[in-house]
């Protein structure tokens, strides 16, 4: 893209009053004095620093007159506008925002601590919203238009961008930016309440044991940052190999291969799923899979390959439920072009996961593991799930705060011969079942 493209002109631009038109006015000045062509060849630091330094001089030289803080707001929404993305770059610089909705050029919202608020910005114009929109698809080589009028991409900053426009949208062009917060240890998990020292003692034995986990939970329950702290625990000299829609995993050990799946080109062509990863994968001499999240017929692949001879794989699944988390894996299963049974979905579901761990968002924003459950069935037998840590949940208290307390019930007598085969300690706040009538045992259909 040239920067003539990334500057732009007041003509392509609507206003909102006063503020609106001296930004537009000085953008237009600015692209007058500057040197396109030197300026291409700056980087992009160097490229701000320079329209900064010549705004600087032409807001000294023609006026207005303005306080020092004035000035620098000024010069920084003039180059915002003209090189960055405009309204949005303080956001995108502000680390306590962790995703950016804007639902056309009147409404924009942001997530802060797990709560969404609206902000008193809103962008010139529907066409000025839009020029922002293609200068962020630009830069991962996509475009939007008409015939092509959604987009889901990665940034190379690390955000995960998804836009839809009209006439699918029928609020105006929609953005949406979701950034990726550093991965998080367990126990800072435990620092932030969702989870405790018992349920991390539990976690690390089964990942270390080589226990298939799926975690399971609705958008925005905070599934990767607990996949992510949970790959810490597979020992460093394993090959782990992660596979993802968008690269979001952080791993810290050294034998780590991150494939990311691909979206057609603009010609629709191109495109490599996450089952043709999956299949890949199989063929790397993995010791362990992590899966960013199941979605389709890789469903299937994942689960032959936790049940031939790959333990200890990691996957995450929207579901509200560990039941529903069951229910949803045997149905992506079936969206495979290979055609199973659902009997034998069913069959291999009971082979392959071990492990089920849910994840809740409450209504004060706090992300929490409300339920840890063990698939202890076999075969063709009912999904039965006996849940080992639960979340149990007490009323909102007054300033919005939802507390509660974590419970433990014994381990099926099955899962503790295999931590102790592993060589991993049995934790003593869980116990272990004697007889099936002391599991926490449900079925499942």
């Amino acid at each position: 893209m040239s920067l003539r493209a990334r500057i732009s002109t007041p003509e392509e631009h609507g206003s909102r009053g006063e503020d609106g038109h001296l930004v537009a006015s000085y953008r237009a000045k600015l692209l007058e004095e500057i040197d396109l062509a030197e300026m291409s060849s700056l980087a992009a630091a160097e490229r701000r620093a320079r329209l900064e330094r010549v705004l600087g001089h032409i807001i000294s030289r023609e006026g207005p007159v303005l306080s020092t803080v004035e000035r620098s707001q000024l010069i920084r929404r003039v180059v915002d506008e003209a090189l960055g993305l405009g309204i949005l770059e303080p956001l995108l610089e502000d680390v306590s925002i962790t995703e950016i909705m804007v639902n056309g050029p009147d409404a924009i919202f942001v997530e802060r601590g797990g709560r969404v608020e609206q902000l008193p910005l809103r962008f010139a114009s529907a066409d000025q919203l839009m020029q922002t929109i293609e200068r962020i698809v630009s830069t991962v080589n996509r475009r939007v238009d008409e015939s092509n009028p959604m987009v889901d991409a990665r940034l190379p900053s690390g955000e995960r961008v998804n836009v839809i426009i009209p006439p699918l949208s029928l609020t105006g062009p929609i953005l949406t930016i979701r950034r990726f917060p550093r991965s998080f240890t367990l126990q800072e998990l435990i620092g932030f309440g969702s989870l405790d020292e018992h349920m991390v003692y539990l976690l690390a034995g089964l990942v270390q044991a080589k226990f298939n986990i799926i975690v399971s939970g609705a958008t925005g329950t905070g599934k990767t940052t607990l996949l992510n702290a949970l790959s810490g625990l597979i020992p460093r000299h394993e090959r782990i190999i992660t596979i993802e829609d968008s690269a979001e995993l952080q791993l810290q050990q050294t034998h780590v291969v991150r494939l990311e799946s691909r979206p057609p080109n603009v010609e629709g062509k191109g495109q490599v799923s996450i089952r043709d990863l999956v299949r890949n994968s199989l063929r790397m001499r993995p010791d362990r899979i992590v899966v960013g999240e199941v979605r389709g017929g890789e469903s299937l692949d994942m689960l032959q390959a936790m049940s031939t001879g790959h333990d200890g794989s990691l996957a995450t699944v929207h579901a509200n439920s560990a039941e529903d988390a069951l229910t949803r894996l045997q149905t992506l299963a079936s969206m495979s072009d290979v055609e199973v049974p659902f009997v034998a979905l069913h069959d291999q579901i009971n082979s392959a996961v071990d492990v089920l761990v849910q994840l809740t968002r409450f209504a004060d924003g706090a992300r929490r593991i409300t339920e840890i459950a063990l698939l202890d069935s076999h075969g063709g037998e009912p999904y039965r799930l006996a849940t080992v840590a639960r979340f149990e949940a007490r009323p909102m208290t007054p300033d919005g705060r939802v507390h509660g307390a974590f419970r433990y019930f014994p381990l099926p007598r099955r899962t503790a011969d295999r931590l102790y085969m592993a060589n991993q300690p049995l934790p003593q706040a869980f116990g272990v079942a004697h007889t099936d009538d002391q599991l926490a045992t449900r079925e499942a259909r």
